[in-house]
């Protein structure tokens, strides 16, 4: 990690940063774009991580710092003991998380690890606790495509705030799967299912966060999951740095899936 953060700066001293939204010189994200990110703000749901919108819902308990669970939640069986992303995927953070992931600006890892980490502190209820971090693997085939896994990079800086292990060779992914960028809740989770598989016995009786990018409907975040539990893992937290907001429209069947 430190020779990576070295290898960025010497890359930024040729190449000075600009903003990745407003293209101002001197930050990869500037002062004025990091403050328009749209953080998730607490009291949320405990298993979703959505905002809690009905008021009855909106108290927690200041010892135990357990969140409620929305009615969506109540409804839906869920595969995860809960669900967490630090801001929702809208510009500015949408391009910064663009440029991260598609364009090969490492750089901005450092970044959007400190907004998770200041975001989990906010965020995390008491009870959910991380003995190692997994991030969310690519397939090998994509990852020599790209180069790197952006989960991967987000997980380190995370796990370094956070003084926890990164464990990224027991969860793999085991098929190619479609770009879920296209596709409806139904088939996101179809195209996922059975997608993951835990090697070793690392994980066994360990709390794990799961890590990742972007959350749409946790789809692949559930799929994942399920592979860390069949591992022997005692406890499966998501974290996303961004997450889609759910449209008004969508049912309890439709997210978070």
């Amino acid at each position: 990690m430190w020779l990576g953060r070295f290898k960025n700066t010497v890359l930024d001293l040729f190449f000075p940063p600009h903003c990745v939204a407003c293209h101002r010189l001197g930050a990869w994200l500037c002062v004025d774009c990091l403050a328009a990110v749209e953080r998730i703000q607490p009291p949320v749901c405990r298993r979703c991580g959505l905002p809690l919108s009905d008021p009855s819902m909106t108290t927690r308990s200041e010892v135990s710092r357990q969140w409620s669970i929305c009615d969506r939640c109540r409804e839906v069986p869920f595969q995860l003991d809960g669900l967490l992303a630090c801001a929702f995927h809208s510009d500015p953070l949408r391009q910064a998380i663009h440029q991260f992931k598609y364009e090969d600006l490492r750089s901005l890892a450092g970044l959007l690890g400190k907004l998770m980490a200041e975001g989990w502190v906010e965020l995390a209820p008491a009870d959910a606790g991380v003995d190692v971090l997994v991030p969310v693997p690519l397939h090998p085939t994509r990852q020599r495509q790209r180069g790197y896994n952006q989960s991967d990079l987000l997980a380190r800086e995370l796990g370094a705030y956070l003084c926890r292990p990164v464990v990224t060779d027991v969860l793999v992914r085991t098929k190619t799967t479609a770009p879920q960028v296209e596709l409806n809740a139904q088939e996101r989770r179809a195209n996922v299912r059975d997608a993951f598989r835990c090697t070793g016995a690392d994980l066994s009786g360990k709390r794990v966060l799961l890590v990742d990018d972007v959350c749409t409907t946790g789809s692949t975040l559930e799929s994942a999951g399920v592979a860390l539990r069949e591992g022997g893992s005692a406890s499966v937290w998501a974290y996303t740095l961004a997450r889609a907001r759910p449209s008004p429209t969508q049912g309890a069947d439709g997210y978070p899936s």
